[in-house]
């Protein structure tokens, strides 16, 4: 079984170097891209944010932690939990 770890109380020093292992950065704020653009979350096109992303087990896509693209994302990946 997959277990699972928040990382809402990681500092955002270690969020930064979670974020650089699965190939993108952070400019502090942001969450950047190899090119240094902003990661959109792929259900509200808002710019995620370090202190506000979430990353599921299995996954490589870093989106915002909100409810509505949380559902989506379960809606479209199935039930990662």
């Amino acid at each position: 079984m997959t277990e699972i770890l928040s990382i809402k109380d990681m500092s955002t020093e270690c969020k930064i170097l979670l974020v650089q292992e699965l190939g993108f950065d952070s400019d502090g704020t942001f969450i950047v891209d190899k090119e240094g653009n902003k990661v959109l979350d792929r259900y509200t096109n808002d710019p995620v944010q370090i202190d506000n992303m979430a990353i599921f087990p299995g996954s490589t896509i870093i989106i915002d932690n909100n409810p509505l693209s949380i559902s989506s994302f379960l809606e479209e990946f199935g039930d990662v939990l």
